[in-house]
């Protein structure tokens, strides 16, 4: 059985001091056609290699829906939206209940396989201000989760 995803944000980052940290979390959108290699979209960085990127860690994806979720419970005037998580890729109607470990998507040329969900680190903690958001982030399963790459390809948002 095959559903229809559309996304509404690609997103790629280069490593910076933001948030009193090194770190690639604020990612910018990509406009037209980019290249998905195995190891993620080309021109994306991370500034830890040992919990970020890599074969099993290429593209994170995060639900936007769950930003409302979070201005909700934390209504101090953020401005919760993508890709204020660090993420790759946003879409609406994915969400962790609705993909598993193991699903595969066409994605332009490419085709992607989620390989884990996200575990949240304490750099979300200082992004957005919020003690324990990382944690917040685990109890509620509102993490996004993580893809290998099995065929590279030319990918977009479109």
């Amino acid at each position: 059985m095959s559903k229809n995803y559309y996304l509404n944000g690609v997103f790629q980052g280069k490593v910076k001091k933001c948030f009193g940290m090194e770190t690639a979390i604020e990612k910018s959108p990509v406009i037209g056609d980019i290249y998905l290699s195995l190891e993620g979209l080309e021109g994306d960085e991370w500034a830890e290699k040992l919990h970020h990127g890599g074969l099993e860690r290429a593209l994170h994806q995060y639900p936007s829906e769950h930003y409302s979720y979070w201005a909700n419970k934390y209504p101090s005037g953020i401005e919760w939206q993508e890709p204020g998580m660090g993420e790759n890729l946003s879409s609406v109607s994915m969400t962790e209940d609705t993909v598993c470990i193991g699903d595969r998507y066409q994605w332009g040329e490419a085709i992607i396989e989620v390989s884990q969900p996200r575990s949240p680190c304490y750099k979300l903690n200082k992004r957005w201000n919020v003690d324990d958001f990382s944690i917040h982030m685990q109890e509620t399963s509102h993490c996004g989760w993580l893809y290998r790459v099995i065929q590279p390809g030319v990918v977009s948002v479109n």
